[in-house]
């Protein structure tokens, strides 16, 4: 649930604020058998704030929580819930950051960058995602989704592969809506590409200009649920992937795709170990091409029989 709250003098937006109890932080200290200085000391303020918090007097800024959660040895999301994903100021926070304190992240003499993106204003600057998204401990596309739900985009977090307990490891749950997909995509890639980089590659890939950085920022988001097969086959080009990856409702089809992905890189980290017995032999091409081309001929003398019986 989303309330409105003020986080930064000036700033006041919706977003899935962290819910802070008082009572809960008491009792949690209580069971530590830590006295308010104590904490007080590991948080940098004095005790009779941490009493002020815990009697409901007062709530802490956001960005006191992690060191809040840690000082009384509780996990921050067991101890100051949030429903719903972050947005900017929410990754800001968990990180332990004032948005003050962002001026020597970025190396500005204010802190108006980070604050004009949390508010909606302008996004960030493509030098100051690395560095950002390293202090506050997340991907470059995960600080690129938070910035998008800054804007007011609801944007979700996607699928990540999981092996369940019981389930066959390696069982990948993998994205079926277009923006899921594209997300996902983005993220195995080696190196983090911009909406503008995806536009440009897939353009020089197709030999038509048919992405722009609009569209593929729509695509990312879930504003543009659909799209034309020509613009998906730019897509695949400039993800590195195939059209039916986004194309097939087959779950099967979409695993031997990743599947082959990863093949794909495998193949070449060990040809860029160079020649010699641990190169790339054309043994190993051949035995490669030798089983795609066994399987292929065995999925059509399936369908065959399927189709005569």
């Amino acid at each position: 649930m989303c309330c409105q709250v003020s986080l930064e003098p000036g700033r006041t937006c919706w977003m899935p604020v962290r819910r802070f109890d008082g009572h809960r932080l008491l009792l949690a200290r209580r069971e530590e058998g830590l006295r308010q200085s104590a904490v007080a000391q590991l948080v940098g303020v004095s005790p009779a704030r941490v009493s002020a918090w815990e009697t409901g007097r007062s709530v802490p800024d956001p960005e006191k929580l992690p060191r809040l959660a840690h000082a009384v040895r509780r996990d921050l999301d067991a101890l100051f819930p949030r429903s719903g994903d972050p947005d900017l100021a929410d990754l800001r926070a968990d990180a332990g950051y004032s948005q003050k304190a962002t001026r020597e992240l970025t190396a500005t003499k204010t802190q108006g960058p980070v604050a004009a993106a949390e508010n909606g204003q302008r996004r960030l600057a493509k030098e100051y995602e690395q560095v950002l998204a390293g202090a506050y401990g997340v991907s470059v596309q995960a600080l690129r989704r938070a910035q998008e739900r800054s804007f007011g985009h609801d944007v979700p977090e996607p699928v990540e592969p999981s092996s369940q307990h019981g389930a066959p490891v390696g069982e990948l749950v993998l994205p079926t809506t277009l923006d899921g997909q594209i997300t996902y995509l983005l993220e195995q890639l080696p190196q983090p590409l911009s909406d503008a980089e995806v536009a440009v590659r897939g353009n020089r890939w197709a030999g038509a200009q048919i992405l722009t950085e609009d569209l593929v920022r729509q695509l990312r988001t879930g504003e543009l649920a659909t799209a034309s097969g020509e613009v998906l086959g730019a897509l695949a080009e400039a993800l590195d992937t195939t059209p039916l990856f986004f194309e097939s409702c087959d779950a099967g089809v979409q695993r031997v795709i990743v599947e082959t992905m990863a093949l794909k890189d495998r193949v070449a980290a060990i040809a860029a170990r160079g020649g010699g017995e641990e190169g790339l032999s054309a043994e190993l091409l051949a035995f490669i091409s030798k089983e795609v081309t066994k399987a292929s001929a065995e999925i059509a003398d399936r369908r065959d029989h399927s189709a005569s019986g």
